[in-house]
């Protein structure tokens, strides 16, 4: 740069980023799923309010807090504004006021100014910065100001004014002003003196804010074609919006440079909610790794500022982080806004929003103003143009936008001049084309594209003119429509007689109102069309049909829930299966809610499947839709995704975090398909491809309610899946039994669970076999586990493997054993189920016999230790070959086996599983350095406290025992005194000892006759229990039948009759046994009263 020209370098001042959070009104979605807010404001300050836990709330502290979710109402120009004097609602000026306005003082001093709107998809940034309709944003607000500012200026001073618009998207810079597209993206360069810029970059000359107006127009209309064309969401790319603005004081010899650089950044989903979390592929989109290197930038650059040694701002990491160099932590007055949703369901998200918010007001710039020299040719060059009239229009030129003058490399760059007089030829042919659209829009019937981005709805239009014309991808149509799924000839439209109709070609997907169509349909003006598979559009009828309707009802949701009522998906039907009353709750909305978002989504996956021949098929499922914990209460639920490859039937749940990951990847390798590049990747590395996995079948309830009693259950249970149908039978055993294994009879049946309070209890649980799997069915190469829990046991235990048989025989037995019975363990029984998942496997089984030669012997070493007391294994008795089948998992060529090799599992000296624990972990928690030694002498030391309370309790039998000899010897002396005499009394003393003994010998087997007969009855009594539950329970989650509309009020009304008949039945059964125990109790007392 020539020294000459530059005036000496100014002192730069030292600013740091000035942060906005600004809160939106609550949306549709939130409001269907019955959202509550979370946030509040007072002045500068934000809280925010855990909904989980409601007492515990994080507060923020920014430069500006803007209320904007409640307390406004519409002007008749369509302006939001407050409601009235006490709101303190913020509209689009009040933030313009604030940060627009900042921004224009630092251009006209001569400062680099830029905006950063950050925040989820969803949360209003974009809102802020463009705006919508009448309520216009910062960007169109700053360039109005600043063109109105010129105007009022001096004469002897020139101003010259460029604009810019581009896009990032996948680490590619596309040019949002050119009409064609550079293979893979414009470059971003480095210059030592002005950075980082874009070269090719088109930066347009304007005069005014009308041609800016027209110019963004453009370029959201290239965004939008470009967004449908890739399959790509709006939300998922940056958009960077560059003013240069120049000042040029021909009294002064001097220029000040400025470059207004305005970001609208992708939606900052996290990464748990709508990542990759627990994705092999976590790391692949490149979307989200821009973002997450923008974020350690700003963390680099905040702890700088507070004095941490930090030796690398990683700038160079992506695309986003290299443009923005100068905004963060350079020659730049920067202002972030954090839009944040209100909603309790988008709590983490707001919180991870308000926190990197709270990072990025650390930063601190270096901004300097931008001052040079007039170089000679150039002062010649304004003196012409200032004798100009100046009504030329617009041209093009190369920019660079986001450095720090924004110049670049000025080899060969046309003068100002020579710009402005080529600009009124195009100008010219823009505004012919814009006019002809319009006439056309007001005469021709047309398709209006609907975007799941407002502000790129209506964008596109397609004119339906007279005659028949078709409409797909090849250029021959009459109509070129780019999307996911659409063919070549996809659908053709006729206009004939006032009357226009659409016809699919072969198979082509044509959606009309949700439903699809295969043979020629009328259109009504305002009909939805969606063609392919999500490129919806908003029919336009004659201008004769057209009414002042509000055509924005018809937004991208309203779509998306009439395909999902089409194929019988609601709110209130997903809610009748699982609501007593048939009503939806929040957590139902809030689901149904999340499946209507990803049905396009899935539908998109499907496609690209389909055309790079993965073979993969999607659906959408429910999880916990019909599901319940041990309690009966049921489970959160979440959408979850099913994919099955329909060559090889493996079977795939994706959660809903994976699959958007996933479908982020799927895009990008589905792009370099329609680029023409080599699309074969690392089956490692396709999106479209897993190992195979253990998939959750459905779950089994068995109440243990009467092992509180000292009674067996054995039962048959249904395995329910996520939708509430039989998957399954299981047969399982639960038995009372000795320490040494010996299953309890019926003599030990008791009438009140709290007699074995405190006292050791050992129950045995014997999986027989699994009936009837559905999974089998399907594939006979596949396998399958199960798996349970109990109580306060630390991990899942999983029964052997089971391969290619259709009934398979488990028969696999687990003792378990609590030392010192608990209240809460009896309340347990007493209340609770214990729950059996069922896991399919699939792929070929493989273990190698020299690998399982090793695990053999390790088994045995391990089982042989655990006999001796030197480590714990799962229960004593087992085969060895058992215990290695649960214990360690199978080699399987793409399944894994599901393991529940834990070492910290307690036991008994004889090998039981120990539960009901918590007073032990009081003791040997207290520190992990505790020997095993020690852990043996405690458990012997519990031993022998059991042992020492069961005598304390038979010498406490004797003793009343003895009492009620000792007064019935007192009785027969006192009768027989009169009669014998004296010397005889020592005799009969001991006869009446053997007479009251003798008394007492026949009361005991009659005893236990008594106990025997009633353990019976007892033991019928619960089983009948179980059996009515466990039939209640399905049919609670029975959803009516469909088939007819009459009958359909009937048979719900008869189902909710049957499921208070339920709830009534089991609160009589419970009083009918409390009613027995006590009579029986009472029984006995008076027994013993009586004798």
């Amino acid at each position: 740069m020539n020294n000459g020209n530059m005036m000496k370098m100014p002192t730069p001042s030292i600013d740091s980023v000035k942060v906005a959070v600004r809160v939106r009104p609550f949306s549709q979605r939130e409001k269907n799923s019955g959202s509550k807010c979370v946030i509040s404001m007072h002045s500068r300050t934000t809280m925010i309010q855990d909904p989980k836990n409601p007492e515990h709330r994080k507060t923020f502290t920014f430069d500006l807090a803007y209320w904007s979710h409640n307390g406004f109402q519409m002007d008749k120009d369509g302006v939001f504004i407050s409601a009235d004097p006490n709101s303190k609602f913020a509209g689009q000026r009040d933030v313009f006021h604030d940060l627009g306005r900042g921004i224009l003082d630092s251009a006209w001093q001569g400062y680099n100014a830029t905006l950063l709107a950050y925040g989820q998809t969803g949360s209003g940034k974009s809102y802020s910065m463009i705006g919508f309709g009448a309520n216009k944003g910062i960007i169109p607000n700053v360039c109005e100001e600043l063109f109105q500012a010129i105007e009022n200026r001096v004469s002897n001073e020139e101003y010259q004014v460029t604009f810019s618009m581009l896009e990032i998207y996948n680490e590619q810079v596309r040019d949002l002003l050119a009409r064609t597209k550079k293979p893979g993206g414009l470059k971003v360069r480095e210059d030592q003196q002005l950075g980082f810029y874009v070269e090719g970059l088109k930066s347009v000359p304007c005069e005014n804010y009308a041609q800016i107006e027209r110019l963004m127009e453009q370029g959201t209309k290239i965004r939008t074609t470009a967004s449908t064309n890739m399959n790509v969401s709006s939300s998922r790319s940056h958009m960077v919006i560059t003013i240069q603005f120049k000042q040029v004081f021909l009294h002064r010899q001097l220029t000040q440079q400025s470059s207004i650089n305005l970001v609208d950044l992708a939606g900052s989903e996290r990464q748990k909610s709508s990542g990759s979390e627990g994705d092999r592929l976590r790391e692949g989109s490149r979307v989200n790794l821009s973002l997450t290197n923008l974020g350690n930038v700003i963390s680099a650059l905040a702890d700088a500022a507070t004095g941490k040694k930090v030796l690398h701002v990683p700038y160079r990491d992506s695309v986003l982080t290299k443009l923005l160099q100068s905004a963060l932590g350079g020659n730049s007055r920067t202002a972030l806004i954090a839009a944040i949703s209100p909603a309790d369901i988008c709590y983490e998200e707001t919180l991870s929003t308000l926190r990197y918010a709270e990072r990025a007001k650390n930063v601190r710039n270096k901004a300097v103003v931008n001052t040079s020299r007039l170089r000679r040719e150039s002062r010649a060059e304004n003196s012409k143009l200032l004798l100009r009239c100046g009504n030329s229009r617009i041209t093009e030129q190369p920019a660079y936008p986001l450095a720090e003058h924004g110049l670049g490399p000025r080899a060969n760059q046309p003068t100002w001049a020579h710009l402005l007089e080529q600009a009124q030829k195009e100008w010219q042919q823009h505004y012919v084309a814009v006019t002809q659209e319009r006439e056309m829009v007001k005469t021709f019937p047309h398709l209006l594209n609907v975007n799941e981005d407002p502000q790129l709805t209506g964008v596109l239009k397609y004119f339906i003119q007279a005659g028949s014309c078709d409409a797909g991808q090849a250029a021959a149509n009459a109509i070129i429509l780019q999307g996911l799924g659409i063919s070549d000839k996809h659908a053709s439209f006729t206009n004939l007689d006032g009357k226009v109709t659409v016809t699919p070609h072969s198979k082509c997907k044509v959606v009309v109102n949700g439903v699809p169509i295969t043979a020629s349909t009328r259109l009504q003006h305002l009909d939805r069309i969606i063609l392919g598979s999500n490129s919806a559009y908003l029919y336009i009828g004659f201008p004769s049909e057209r009414g002042s309707e509000d055509l924005s009802r018809f937004d991208y949701d309203f779509f998306q829930l009439e395909r999902a009522a089409a194929e019988g998906v609601s709110a209130d039907k997903l809610g009748a299966r699982n609501s007593r009353d048939g009503n939806a709750g929040s957590s139902v909305l809030a689901v149904f809610q999340d499946y209507v978002k990803l049905m396009p989504l899935v539908a998109e996956a499907n496609q690209m499947s389909e055309e790079l021949q993965k073979e993969l098929k999607m659906e959408l499922k429910v999880k916990n839709l019909a599901s319940s914990d041990s309690r009966g209460y049921d489970l959160q639920k979440e959408v979850t995704v099913k994919v099955t490859n329909q060559r090889t039937h493996e079977v795939w749940m994706w959660s809903k975090a994976k699959f958007i990951n996933r479908k982020f990847l799927m895009e990008e390798l589905y792009q370099r398909f329609l680029d023409g590049e080599d699309r074969h990747v690392a089956q490692e590395d396709d999106p479209f491809w897993d190992p195979a996995e253990a998939v959750h079948l459905g779950s089994a309830h068995i109440w243990l309610q009467p092992l509180a009693y000292c009674m067996t259950l054995e039962e048959q249970v249904e395995f329910l899946n996520c939708d509430g149908l039989e998957e399954a039978v299981l047969h399982i055993h639960i038995t009372p039994c000795s320490p040494a294994g010996q299953a309890c009879g019926e003599e030990d049946v008791i009438t009140d669970p709290w007699e074995l309070l405190g006292k050791r209890m050992d129950f045995q649980i014997y999986i027989v076999r699994c009936l009837g799997a559905q999974w089998l069915k399907q594939n006979a190469e596949r396998g399958i586990q199960m798996g349970y829990r109990i109580y306060d046991l630390p991990y899942t235990l999983y029964t052997k493997p089971v391969w290619k048989v259709m009934n398979p025989q488990i028969e696999e037995s687990v003792q378990f054993t609590t030392l010192n019975a608990s209240q809460d363990f009896l309340n347990y029984l007493q209340t609770n189920a214990l729950i059996v998942d069922l896991w399919g496997l699939q792929g070929t089984m493989f273990i190698s016999s020299s690998a399982w030669h090793i695990l053999y012997s390790i088994s045995c070493r391990y089982i042989q230790g655990c006999r001796g007391g030197r480590g714990r294994c799962l229960a004593s008795g087992w085969k060895t070959e058992a215990l290695l089948s649960l214990c360690l998992p199978h080699t399987t060529e793409g399944c894994t086996e599901l393991s529940c090799c834990r070492p910290d599992l307690r036991v008994t000296g004889e090998g039981h599983i120990l539960v009901d624990t918590k007073k032990m972990s009081t003791v040997m928690d207290t520190g992990q350095t505790i020997s095993t030694q020690s852990s043996e002498l405690y458990l012997k030391l519990i031993k022998l406290e059991q042992e020492m309370e069961l005598l304390r309790n038979i010498n406490r039998t004797l003793r009343e025992e003895n009492m009620f000899l000792r007064e019935s010897l007192e009785k027969t002396r006192s009768s027989q005194q009169a009669h014998k005499p004296p010397n005889t009394l020592k005799i009969t003393g001991r006869a009446a000892q053997l007479s009251a003994a003798s008394e007492m010998n026949p009361q005991c087997p009659w005893r236990a006759s008594y106990d025997g007969e009633f353990a019976k009855a007892l033991k019928v009594f619960y089983q009948s229990m179980n059996v009515a539950r466990g039939q209640f329970l399905k049919l609670r989650h029975c959803p009516p039948p469909e088939d007819d509309q009459m009958l359909r009020p009937f048979v719900h009304q008869q189902s909710q009759m049957l499921r208070d008949f339920g709830d009534l039945l089991e609160s009589s059964l419970w009083k009918l046994k409390n009613d027995v125990a006590l009579i029986v109790k009472k029984k006995r007392e008076c027994l013993l009263h009586s004798k």
